[in-house]
């Protein structure tokens, strides 16, 4: 077997195909936490704690060269070490919102789960009538002459 036909075995299965579907649904989840957690709870963060901009909270590690403006984007361009734990504390916070979400959604579908009707059962066999019972005996009888 070529090893063309081996892979499309392997693309067409199942699981490849869910694996690959999650992927994309997770990806564009993960957008959807980022926009939430930047443009919705970093600002109400910032605002209680009196306006603060977690992107330009930084520590300089390096030498900065003369004229290059103390913004993060302006010296990281210039290829001066930064300390980002502004951006850190953003993408942190990004991994604890989608942690939770992902914990209720499963919390959800486990409780959906067992409140799922159970599978019937099949019906108890009738109980055998008298006649077959003698029936039965009858035949036993008759092949042990």
């Amino acid at each position: 077997m070529g090893m063309l036909q081996e892979f499309k075995e392997f693309a067409v299965k199942g699981n490849v195909i869910d694996l690959a579907v999650g992927v994309m649904v997770g990806a564009a989840f993960g957008k959807l936490v980022d926009s939430v957690v930047g443009d919705l709870v970093m600002p109400l963060i910032s605002s209680v704690l009196g306006k603060l901009d977690f992107s330009s909270m930084y520590w300089v590690v390096g030498a900065v060269p003369a004229g290059t403006e103390n913004t993060l984007s302006a010296l990281k361009k210039a290829g001066v070490p930064v300390f980002a734990y502004g951006n850190f504390l953003t993408i942190a916070l990004n991994f604890l919102v989608l942690a939770f979400i992902i914990f209720v959604m499963v919390k959800q579908i486990n409780r959906l789960k067992r409140n799922a009707p159970a599978q019937q059962e099949a019906p108890a066999p009738a109980p055998e009538s008298q006649e077959v019972l003698l029936l039965r005996e009858i035949r036993d009888s008759l092949k042990k002459q």
